[in-house]
């Protein structure tokens, strides 16, 4: 029997288990995946946790996960797109692609360029269509100098170099241990942490046009310190700031489709848009990846390898 990931109670990483269960059907416009590699998110720690309960309740057990890439396996009886053994990159909404097999909506896929490595095709979903949401919310453009805050994380990496390819000048903050990185991608590192409003306006002496927090912990505030119009701040994180600010959290909002993934994976594979992999575990091992993640200290993307 294949083996998935779930959890029958709201609580921390101990209550995840890694269990035997039976192998999944399609329905006629599904196809079964078998899965070589999947993303962990943010998010999904904070719906384990239950501290999203009202937004998105859990039915127990719950499975989790959104991204994947994989093989197709079998197809549902009116699938006409995908056959058995295609290579594909996708997504599912029923927290389910951390597990060997699980069955995906035909139309939740695009082709996997064979340029594209597989844990990056499996953390390319989530983290890249946000990214993606992020540079439309802040009408990012030729010209435009935009901040960062969590440049090197699992979305803000991919949103600096989107950023770029819009042709913005991007400040990242981050760590000095990811300022290479930035630089590398075109991007100015500059540090958080006490006084970072200062050495940001030395490094934007003609002002800050637009902001993205993809960390959350005051960086609305800034934002507004430096003078950046409310309708170009957006957060995919600190929603209750953005309410109380009157700034965007937009998240994945009018990106979460087929058709812009297909152009990230494009992207991908052409070598116009890096997706760092911090580090792959083992399904089994899917505690460890997300004590991991919530150190919140990584250099992009966390991978479930089944």
């Amino acid at each position: 029997m294949p083996k998935a990931v779930r959890f029958d109670e709201y609580g921390d990483v101990d209550v995840l288990q890694v269990r035997e269960v039976p192998r999944p059907q399609p329905a006629a416009d599904e196809v079964v995946v078998r899965v070589r590699a999947a993303g962990i998110n943010p998010g999904e720690n904070t719906i384990r946790s239950g501290a999203l309960h009202d937004r998105w309740p859990a039915t127990f057990p719950s499975g989790q996960g959104s991204d994947l890439a994989g093989v197709v396996e079998e197809v549902g009886s009116a699938v006409r797109t995908w056959t058995a053994g295609d290579e594909v990159i996708g997504w599912v909404d029923t927290r389910a692609s951390h597990a060997e097999l699980v069955v995906v909506p035909a139309a939740n896929l695009v082709p996997r360029d064979p340029a594209v490595p597989w844990e990056a095709g499996g953390a390319l979903f989530v983290a890249g269509t946000t990214a993606h949401a992020n540079v439309r919310a802040v009408g990012a453009g030729p010209g435009d100098t935009i901040v960062v805050a969590g440049a090197a994380g699992g979305v803000g990496s991919l949103t600096v170099q989107l950023l770029r390819h819009a042709g913005a000048t991007v400040i990242g903050l981050a760590s000095a241990a990811n300022h290479d990185w930035l630089r590398v991608h075109g991007v100015v590192p500059v540090t958080y942490g006490d006084g970072v409003a200062d050495r940001i306006r030395a490094a934007a002496p003609d002002g800050v046009d637009a902001f993205v927090d993809t960390f959350g912990d005051g960086y609305l505030e800034l934002a507004l310190s430096l003078g950046v119009a409310k309708d170009r701040i957006n957060t995919i994180i600190d929603f209750a700031g953005a309410a109380r600010l009157g700034v965007k959290a937009e998240g994945m909002t009018g990106s979460a489709n087929a058709e812009v993934l297909g152009e990230l994976v494009k992207l991908v594979a052409a070598g116009d848009l890096e997706v760092p992999i911090a580090s792959t575990y083992p399904l089994s091992e899917v505690r460890a990846a997300y004590e991991d993640l919530m150190h919140r200290h990584t250099r992009g993307k966390i991978v479930l390898v089944p």
